[in-house]
C-alpha cells in the first residue's frame, strides 16, 4: 500500500513562489510513475506535471516554464516547485503514484492519491 501526504501549500500573491512536496510511503515498485493534479471549484481535474522513475517528465501547457517536477534521490519525496504564480493557479492540489510505467507521462488513471494541499493565489 502506498501513502501519499501533500505539503507546502498556501496563500501567495501573483508573480510568487511557492514549493509543494509530496511524502510517499509503501513500496517504490508501486510507485514509479508520480504525478501533480489540481481541481479547481467547479472544473474538473487536470494533470499538471508527471514524473517517470527514469527521470523523464511533462508539463501542462498553462505550467510550462513556472512549474518544475522533481524527486528526491530516494525518491520518497515529490516535489512541485512554482513560480511566477497566477490567479488561475488557485486550485487543490493532488500527488498522486502508480505502478504502471507504461504511458506513465500521458496517464490519469492513477492507483494512489493523496489528500490534496490548497493553493491560493491572488492578484
Amino acid at each position: 500500500q502506498v501513502q501519499l501526504v501533500e505539503s507546502g501549500g498556501g496563500s501567495v500573491q501573483a508573480g510568487g513562489s511557492l514549493r509543494l512536496s509530496c511524502a510517499a510511503s509503501g513500496s517504490t515498485s508501486s510507485r514509479v510513475c508520480m504525478g501533480w493534479f489540481r481541481q479547481a471549484p467547479g472544473k474538473e481535474r487536470e494533470g499538471v506535471a508527471r514524473i517517470a522513475s527514469d527521470g523523464r517528465t511533462t508539463y501542462a501547457d498553462s505550467v510550462k516554464g513556472r512549474f518544475t517536477i522533481s524527486q528526491d534521490g530516494a525518491k520518497n519525496t515529490l516535489y512541485l516547485q512554482m513560480n511566477s504564480l497566477k490567479s488561475e493557479d488557485t486550485a487543490m492540489y493532488y500527488c498522486a503514484a502508480d505502478w504502471r510505467i507504461v504511458r506513465c507521462l500521458a496517464r490519469t488513471n492513477f492507483d494512489y492519491w493523496g489528500q490534496g494541499t490548497q493553493v491560493t493565489v491572488s492578484s
